[in-house]
């Protein structure tokens, strides 16, 4: 399990964490989303031992990680600027890979491989963008770690090789109880795959939930009424965002959606529809609710 605890972060005087506290349990895939700057970069390389936390504390399983090659060794990070040795090909990398894990798999190397096309005798400089992170993905997925980290990872990748990869960490996740942390600028590349979401903000955790709650604790609902009304008509219901056009409300609700009906049913409307949310369409109001402007592309 990785915990962290009021983590920080600052470059030249900037935070780039705050205060960021977090859990992140075993088995499962935990996807972090936000903008270009947000810190998910950084939140990844403070988790990876490559950055020392100004503040706070970064644990794996109760072990501080960084300059703790124990903890090191059962982490594996494709980062978002992607580093290999210069002229290298794939299988010279696969043999540094298997020299730093134990459990490093040849056979599942060679498969992905296969079955990805790339070839191994050719250097990885001279690739594309998309088949560098394929390499890449390849490697740290062969290394077999307990704990697996891609930033951006679908990056350079086309629809296709975004479903391929998606499959892959889902199908590692369950055959060997791995966890990984996926970071991304889109909400709609990590909603099919998480169990878990968080939304980094200027480098703190504005959102944190279960992706089946955010799914199902928020909804829609279009409601219109003979008279003249507003917002205080619906005193006692979580509103998060309420507009009016005309004679129709449309209302973001969170609670309950039976308890919620029932007592909207009970004020007679004329007209009342619910109707469910995108997991953009929650974050976005969930920012908006706190105050925050913020594109998710």
């Amino acid at each position: 399990m990785i915990t962290t605890t009021n983590l920080c972060k600052r470059f030249d005087g900037v935070n780039a964490l705050e205060n960021v506290t977090c859990t992140i349990q075993n088995g499962c895939i935990y996807g972090m989303v936000g903008s270009n700057g947000a810190g998910k970069s950084t939140f990844l390389r403070v988790l990876s031992g490559v950055y020392k936390a100004d503040g706070g504390e970064a644990l794996l399983d109760g072990e501080q990680i960084f300059e703790n090659p124990a903890a090191k060794a059962r982490i594996a990070y494709v980062p978002d600027e992607l580093y290999y040795i210069p002229a290298a090909n794939l299988k010279r990398m696969g043999r540094l890979y298997a020299s730093l894990y134990e459990d490093f798999s040849w056979d599942s190397f060679n498969v992905l491989v296969k079955d990805l096309g790339l070839p191994t005798d050719r250097g990885i400089n001279t690739f594309s963008k998309g088949m560098r992170r394929q390499a890449l993905t390849i490697l740290a997925l062969a290394s077999r770690p307990d704990y697996i980290f891609f930033d951006e990872t679908f990056d350079g990748l086309d629809p296709v090789m975004r479903s391929y990869i998606k499959k892959l960490i889902c199908q590692d996740v369950i055959d060997r109880g791995a966890t990984a942390i996926i970071t991304s600028h889109s909400l709609r590349e990590l909603e099919d795959t998480c169990d878990q979401l968080a939304l980094l903000h200027k480098g703190g955790l504005i959102l944190e939930s279960d992706v089946q709650n955010l799914k199902t604790s928020q909804y829609k609902i279009q409601i219109a009424f003979s008279d003249e009304f507003d917002r205080e008509r619906f005193e006692g219901i979580d509103i998060v965002h309420f507009v009016k056009h005309g004679s129709v409300a449309n209302m973001i609700v969170r609670g309950d959606r039976s308890e919620t009906v029932t007592r909207l049913s009970a004020l007679n409307p004329v007209l009342m529809d619910v109707l469910p949310l995108t997991l953009e369409e929650v974050f976005t109001y969930e920012m908006e609710a706190l105050g925050y402007s913020f594109n998710l592309d």
